[in-house]
């Protein structure tokens, strides 16, 4: 708190080490075991052409730079929702003066537990068996690894590879934060820092 500009130090390396982890797959993994690995986790009912299309889409380079370009845009695009939404919600019940940068600063700094999950996933590359390693297979702490167990194509996979218990712990440093931060009760803290995420898990359950 009151140190903005630190933020880059927790920022920088989560995404160095996100990227840099997320390229290293992309380049050592059996690239056309992986092509047909993606295509046999398509839902049933997919159109034939999609098979084709994926195989005459996916290659390193390109998989390389989405997965950049994804890292990087989706974390900017995050931490900017948390910190327009902790912004409005503390001044709405605390009236407290922090800004947008202040915010989007306590989104990097606990946040910064992710680096973990890349050091992880590096650590099953280095132990895998061979280089015809699921990408799901990367995150042993994820929900799905650890409880659901969904077989690729099925509906609740993706759900349970979205999350991981470095989430949770993510989540209970921001409603450490958010009492540290504004004096209010841990109860408040948790119901408003979790809230976006409960919704956007939640009504994602409702649709599967």
């Amino acid at each position: 708190r009151g140190h903005k500009a630190w933020l880059w130090w927790p920022l920088s390396i989560n995404l160095l080490l996100t990227v840099g982890v997320s390229l290293y797959y992309v380049n050592w993994v059996d690239f056309p075991w992986l092509i047909e690995e993606t295509i046999r986790a398509l839902p049933d009912d997919a159109p034939a052409e999609a098979a084709e299309g994926i195989r005459g889409f996916m290659s390193p380079a390109r998989q390389s730079l989405f997965s950049v370009l994804g890292i990087v845009v989706i974390t900017f695009l995050i931490f900017t929702i948390q910190a327009v939404y902790l912004n409005l919600i503390s001044k709405l019940t605390s009236g407290d003066k922090f800004g947008f940068g202040d915010w989007f600063s306590f989104s990097a700094w606990t946040s910064f537990v992710g680096v973990l999950n890349a050091i992880i996933m590096f650590g099953v590359i280095l132990t895998a068996d061979s280089n015809q390693l699921p990408q799901q297979d990367l995150l042993p702490l994820s929900f799905n690894s650890l409880f659901i167990q969904a077989e690729p194509g099925e509906p609740w996979f993706n759900w349970g590879n979205s999350i991981t218990l470095i989430n949770v712990w993510m989540l209970v440093l921001m409603a450490i934060g958010y009492n540290c931060w504004t004096k209010a009760s841990m109860v408040k803290s948790a119901a408003i820092t979790w809230a976006p995420w409960v919704l956007v898990f939640g009504i994602w359950a409702a649709l599967i």
